[in-house]
């Protein structure tokens, strides 16, 4: 019997990746947070730049949030001073919005805002691109915006052929990560590679470590020598559990559970950060409590979850309200003319309490059967997040998320037109960064939309 041949291990897998992304593309960049698998990431691409003798260097860039650990600074530091010889650094210190979960008053705030200036944490980096850098800032620009509109500002910008941003995800990260892999959604991959995804034209993400598993990273840190963040021993220190040690914006809902670290880790940014954004020491005590929707089961004394609802509802500013209230009526009428996707045993437990409903036929491509029915106050039942309760938008409103991302809301068709308008006109832009004729034309009838789903696939937000 002739002896197996070796599969290849996740680094060998990544290599080839990489050989493919610099054989084929012209323009690359990596886009690097200071986190461990960004890090691992860039690490890989400068050790295959000297290990090849490639005469050129690879494009790092870095959106800074000001706020953030003074350990991942100096990592991100040290990379530059480090690699300066294989490394084009685009380190941005920008005002776009960020969404913040930390306050009920705001529902984003701005990392380097001239306004607030005095408030700013640490100091500017003197080489860092600043928003008089980029022709397509805008004021009501989001982070997430920005990071798209960047790689195709960087590829006209180096007049490339075709560029490739690539990202480090890992699909055990997050059901997301996974679903911007292995989704069958109609995307424009490179040439049908699955760790691929067009963005815009000649524009690329390509995600070469998506199949790493986080012992995978810390493995080849200490095989190869690799510089990383000195906060993942702090957090170790801290007993922070393996998979939660995260470098990310620290006020964003999925940072809310450990943003009190920053208390013991890091205490001279934490007394300048509880100053710089509303509600930051309040979620630091209460960010693993109910009065932050964590594990809530029954609502206070004397109140049911809908007059509860009201309650929090009178307690915020009109327009914090308002958007709550908005997201509430979409998500009943979306129950009463569409309905739900529930599985079966769910709609069974349903009928079980005597709940009325009708399973009306669905166009949504899930083996989930689609459920008109009206708001209820409450279902004890381990899926009651996927049902229409008045729970559901309390939790909501008690974990600041002012999008509702927990009821399964993803970004209006309003946001999504101004997104679209906005990379309209950045497209339209000539060499001299004037629009064309007709770039400010007003949106046709038919098509400022959004890109249209699939016939029969369910919308994202299927269990509004």
């Amino acid at each position: 019997m002739l002896p197996t041949e070796r599969k290849a291990n996740v680094y060998e897998l990544a290599v080839q990746r990489l050989d493919r992304v610099f054989r084929d593309f012209d323009n690359i960049y990596v886009s690097f947070s200071g986190g461990k698998d960004s890090g691992v990431l860039l690490n890989m691409c400068i050790d295959y730049i000297r290990r090849n003798g490639l005469k050129r260097k690879i494009g790092v860039y870095h959106m800074d949030y000001e706020v953030q650990y003074a350990e991942t600074t100096k990592y991100v530091e040290r990379m530059w001073a480090d690699n300066a010889d294989v490394l084009e650094v685009y380190h941005v210190c920008v005002p776009f919005k960020v969404p913040t979960c930390t306050s009920m008053f705001q529902s984003y705030w701005r990392p380097w805002d001239d306004g607030c200036r005095e408030l700013w944490v640490r100091e500017r980096p003197a080489y860092a691109y600043t928003k008089e850098d980029f022709d397509f800032y805008k004021e009501d620009m989001w982070d997430y915006d920005f990071q798209n509109m960047f790689g195709i500002w960087y590829h006209k910008r180096k007049q490339a052929c075709k560029t490739c941003c690539l990202i480090g995800i890992r699909t055990q990260e997050s059901f997301n990560r996974w679903r911007t892999i292995y989704s069958e959604r109609r995307v424009s991959r490179y040439k049908d590679l699955k760790w691929t995804n067009r963005l815009e034209g000649n524009v690329y993400n390509a995600y070469a470590i998506y199949d790493w598993l986080t012992t995978d990273v810390w493995t080849a840190n200490g095989k190869f020598g690799w510089d990383y963040n000195r906060l993942y021993d702090l957090y170790y220190k801290a007993r922070v559990p393996l998979e939660k040690q995260r470098v990310a914006s620290p006020f964003l809902t999925t940072a809310r559970e450990s943003l009190h670290l920053y208390r013991a880790i890091d205490p001279d940014m934490w007394g300048k950060m509880i100053c710089r954004v509303n509600g930051v020491n309040f979620t630091a005590i209460y960010g693993r409590s109910s009065a932050t929707g964590r594990l809530v089961s029954d609502p206070p004394p004397g109140h049911t979850w809908e007059s509860y609802m009201n309650f929090l509802l009178s307690t915020l500013p009109q327009d914090i309200a308002d958007n709550y209230r908005r997201k509430l009526a979409v998500s009943i009428d979306f129950w009463r003319s569409r309905g739900g996707c529930l599985e079966d045993s769910t709609i069974q437990k349903l009928r079980d309490a005597g709940i009325q409903l009708e399973v009306v036929p669905s166009s949504y491509r899930t083996y989930k059967k689609a459920v008109k029915m009206e708001y209820m106050d409450d279902m004890d039942i381990p899926e009651f997040k996927d049902l229409p309760t008045f729970k559901r938008i309390c939790i909501c409103i008690l974990k600041n998320d002012h999008t509702c991302r927990y009821m399964g809301f993803s970004p209006t068709k309003e946001e999504l037109l101004k997104k679209e308008r906005a990379m309209r006109l950045y497209n339209s832009l000539n060499d001299d960064g004037k629009a064309t004729d007709d770039s400010t034309a007003p949106p046709a009838a038919d098509g400022t939309a959004p890109p249209k789903r699939r016939r029969g696939r369910p919308p994202k937000n299927a269990t509004l």
